[in-house]
């Protein structure tokens, strides 16, 4: 084991179940896998359907992220759900999830974001920021996504201070704060 970073163990490396890239083996990552694995394999999502590791970058007052969206779902060209994984409680990270639906697409809003913690998720609607489900149950099946595909309005967001607002949100959410209380 590695120790790269001062609160990431690194055991090595491991393949990307999706993209079959080479990735730092870290428990986070461990559970991005096992996520992987649920969309295609339980789930009946296929592997071209679902967009790991999309970056959405910002710089606010010096302070430069790199907030990540683990998964979209993209549904016959418009991506219908977004999913963030994060440690530990999923409230802490509905608003970050919600700024990141936002503004991830230039053309549209994704309707729905999941944020989970790998033992439980909540699905959020993005228009008005609300939890409409919980448990892991709550990630649609692919049949239930090709419904729902149909059912909701992928409308613009082009608002640009709303835009930027959603931006700042994920700059101060996202900002890695190491165990001794600085930046990483």
């Amino acid at each position: 084991m590695t120790d790269t970073s001062g609160h990431h163990i690194v055991y090595g490396m491991l393949r990307d179940y999706l993209t079959n890239e080479e990735l730092p083996d870290t428990d986070d990552e461990r559970i991005r896998q096992q996520l992987a694995r649920h969309l295609v394999k339980d789930l009946g999502y296929s592997k071209k359907e679902i967009e790991p590791r999309l970056i959405i970058p910002s710089c606010f007052n010096g302070n430069k992220v790199q907030s990540l969206v683990e998964f979209t779902i993209r549904i016959e060209g418009k991506r219908l759900f977004l999913l963030r994984y994060g440690p530990g409680s999923l409230v802490t990270r509905e608003k970050a999830a919600v700024a990141a639906a936002r503004i991830l697409d230039p053309d549209y809003r994704i309707p729905l974001a999941i944020v989970t913690n790998g033992r439980d998720a909540e699905l959020i609607e993005t228009k008005q920021g609300k939890v409409v489900q919980q448990g892991m149950h709550c990630i649609p099946h692919r049949w239930e996504a090709a419904r729902l595909r149909h059912d909701l309005v992928f409308e613009p967001y082009n608002n640009q201070e709303k835009r930027e607002q959603a931006l700042r949100i994920l700059n101060m959410f996202d900002t890695d704060v190491c165990c001794s209380g600085s930046i990483c």
